[in-house]
């Protein structure tokens, strides 16, 4: 009977998954068009979505699609971004969410929830006055911007973090400090192995975030040899708007990396997930 209900349970959630599935299923289709399998001839241009899969398949739309447009020089780009603003993210968010999980200090509880709250802020609020900030600081049309907030921590992964190392058991600490240990190497020694899952999580949405911005790349990079791929995207689609076969192949490159990512790293981002909502 158990076994009925999974299976049951199992097939409801594939069907409900379909909806999402299918544009995807829909881009790489695309990617392996010809211009002419794209469009159905009814008078005015619209999009063929009666034929899922191309008969024959033009595999060359790949090779095309890297030589219009750099797209090595976006991945290098995108690459070192998204490596430089986890480490930044994630080491710089643990520190403070240490310092409210383990920590008391006057007014703790004042200045997490005063962090707490800044999420429910949105960025376009934000954006004029931080734009001004980093044109006076001489930053824009440098990758700056989108790098050095990153090192200031962040508050969904500061409140994520707090929550996971308020779980674990304050014992191990104060053993650590009857033998003499500092509270940095309490933190990097003892919480910090211990915090594996949860750190991964928010690397792992830290890495999600950057890949997919385009917005930033947008406001404050000006040079094409700086553009990333989401960016590059964008200037893929103003410069050859009609070649939508090169397009869907081009998006099909920028998507794979974070559909291998996330079955790589599923594990543990949902053992992170489900361990940060803990009490201690």
């Amino acid at each position: 009977m158990e076994k009925g209900n999974r299976l049951l349970i199992h097939m409801v959630l594939i069907c409900l998954s379909i909806p999402a599935i299918l544009p995807l299923i829909w881009m790489i289709s695309t990617s392996f068009k010809a211009e002419t399998q794209i469009y159905t001839n009814t008078g005015m241009q619209s999009f063929q979505i009666s034929s899922l899969w191309p008969s024959p398949m033009h595999p060359q739309n790949y090779s095309e699609a890297l030589q219009t447009v750099p797209f090595g020089i976006y991945l290098r780009n995108t690459l070192i971004l998204c490596l430089l603003t986890v480490l930044g993210a994630v080491g710089s968010s643990s520190v403070v969410a240490y310092g409210f999980a383990r920590i008391d200090f006057k007014g703790k509880e004042m200045w997490f929830a005063l962090m707490v709250a800044t999420m429910a802020l949105p960025g376009q609020v934000t954006m004029i006055p931080v734009f001004t900030i980093f044109r006076n600081l001489g930053w824009y049309g440098t990758p700056l911007p989108l790098i050095v907030p990153a090192f200031t921590g962040s508050a969904f992964f500061i409140f994520l973090l707090t929550q996971f190392f308020r779980t674990l058991p304050a014992e191990m600490a104060e053993a650590a400090r009857v033998d003499g240990s500092s509270e940095w190497r309490i933190f990097t020694q003892l919480v910090l192995p211990l915090s594996k899952p949860a750190l991964a999580t928010c690397a792992l949405f830290q890495f999600l975030g950057t890949w997919n911005d385009f917005f930033g790349p947008l406001l404050y990079l000006n040079d094409p040899n700086s553009y990333t791929l989401a960016y590059g995207l964008q200037q893929f689609l103003s410069l050859h708007g009609g070649k939508w076969a090169q397009l869907m192949a081009a998006s099909t490159i920028f998507t794979i990396p974070i559909i291998v990512l996330f079955f790589f790293a599923q594990k543990t981002f949902i053992q992170g997930i489900a361990t940060t909502g803990g009490k201690s």
